[in-house]
């Protein structure tokens, strides 16, 4: 006999599962539906700032796979601008809105994998829900915020927020050539960074000509006699403005989980176990809307990043395709840019170890990209937190110029396998003068803290 999978959402998470679970079972075994409220399908979200600044000139370059592509060659039924608004499990039914239609449909299922994602975080602030007040979640926000810097013509920008999503939109709008200021009310961009990294991630773009206003709250947005933003009211002043751009982070978007009874964890995910079900029978959830294990910190974290929605989509498939996958856990890595300064991280940083009840000792360098003396070698600042006592490895940041941040991997590739600091030390990592000094910045930083470990 047939089952039938439904999966609500059909970004990375929903069609990674769908997928996975159609390459095991052919369609007279299982009938895959799947709902997405949206108008895309399959797309890369963290693409959204660079095609806002112009450099991926064309939206369909961030779609991997459009609807029709599931339908003809995954017979995966992919039904666009579809809401579902209720989940019944006890009746094994989800209740979908048909957006454009008006009509509202109760279909049921086997197993059912949410995969909702992630919603935007909106500052309860007066204002916040005006005209010109932009989020950059999905290829929709992004494509509004396009329309307005072509019809609008503006010369200034407010962005609320400086974490990931904020400082790209930063440097998105000072490509575009407006003028940007950046309110935070945190005392420094990037909060996950500990804070002489965070600072000079601010130096940095002040001295690109981006005006911060850190430690600020919004208290309003101001509309003119059209209903358009015209000003951002912060605790220090007006901020004139032509447009705002919320970089305010997100949330797992839980509630219909929730309503329908599927417990919710203390991050604010979806509970979910190694293979991505949920307690509730028939029931999984996979992506940014699911909870998963931090495997430094072992607490339940939930972290909105493209890369784990993919793999614990995969893992789901598995799963409800008749095989079996596991999802190990998450270590938080993440890499950005604000024009030429790149910014990344893994692990824990000082604070969060300390909270975390580890004792720790920290090290951090200075050095350069390349040889000192091959062209262009480029800055780069290591930070490493380890275990004090057993000299483990705990986090690393990265803040440094073309060549620094991806070199983060090593760090977090070292942290999967809860290597020691001295362990790292000797990783024969490759040498010439283009790509590295003779001890590569990751060693060098290394080689520091196990210094530490030994006073």
């Amino acid at each position: 006999m047939t089952k039938r999978l439904i999966v609500i959402g059909g970004d990375a998470a929903g069609m990674s599962a769908a997928s996975q679970a159609r390459r095991l079972q052919g369609p007279d075994e299982l009938d895959i539906l799947a709902f997405e409220r949206g108008s895309f399908s399959s797309y890369a979200a963290c693409g959204i700032p660079y095609w806002v600044a112009g450099l991926i000139p064309e939206r369909d370059r961030l779609v991997a796979r459009a609807p029709e592509v599931f339908r003809t060659k995954q017979a995966i039924d992919l039904r666009m601008r579809h809401e579902v608004v209720g989940i019944d499990p006890e009746a094994r039914t989800v209740t979908v809105r048909d957006l454009d239609a008006g009509e509202q449909q109760d279909h049921g299922y086997d197993e059912l994998l949410v995969a909702t994602g992630a919603t935007p975080v909106r500052p309860p602030v007066p204002g916040i829900d005006a005209d010109g007040v932009f989020g950059v979640q999905t290829l929709g926000h992004g494509q509004a915020l396009l329309d307005a810097l072509e019809q609008r013509s503006p010369r200034r920008a407010v962005v609320i927020g400086a974490g990931y999503i904020g400082i790209e939109m930063a440097e998105a709008m000072l490509l575009r050539g407006l003028e940007v200021h950046v309110v935070d009310l945190a005392e420094q961009p990037m909060s996950t960074l500990d804070p002489e990294l965070g600072g000079q991630v601010a130096d940095a773009m002040r001295g690109m000509g981006i005006h911060l206003h850190l430690g600020v709250p919004v208290q309003s947005i101001e509309t003119g006699t059209d209903g358009f933003v015209r000003a951002v009211t912060t605790a220090e002043g007006t901020l004139e403005a032509d447009l705002a751009v919320l970089g305010t982070g997100t949330r797992p978007f839980s509630d219909l989980a929730a309503t329908a009874g599927i417990p919710i964890g203390p991050s604010g995910g979806i509970v979910t176990d190694r293979r991505q079900a949920t307690p509730v029978d028939g029931v999984w959830s996979a992506g940014d809307c699911a909870e998963t294990y931090h495997r430094v910190s072992r607490q339940p974290v939930s972290i909105a990043l493209g890369t784990i929605a993919n793999k614990q989509g995969r893992v789901a498939g598995l799963n409800l395709g008749g095989s079996y996958g596991a999802f190990p856990g998450v270590l938080g890595t993440a890499v950005t840019k604000v024009c030429e300064v790149e910014i990344a991280r893994t692990g824990l940083g000082e604070a969060a170890a300390r909270r975390d009840g580890f004792e720790v000792i920290t090290a951090s360098i200075d050095a350069t990209t390349r040889a000192h003396y091959y062209p262009d070698a480029k800055p780069i600042t290591i930070k490493v937190v380890a275990e004090q006592g057993t000299g483990r490895l705990l986090g690393a940041q990265i803040v440094g110029r073309e060549g620094a941040a991806k070199r983060i991997d090593v760090f977090a590739t070292a942290l999967w396998n809860e290597m020691t600091v001295d362990d790292l030390l000797n990783v024969d990592l490759s040498y010439a003068p283009p790509f590295s000094p003779v001890w590569d910045p990751v060693l060098i930083a290394a080689r520091k803290a196990a210094g530490a470990l030994q006073r």
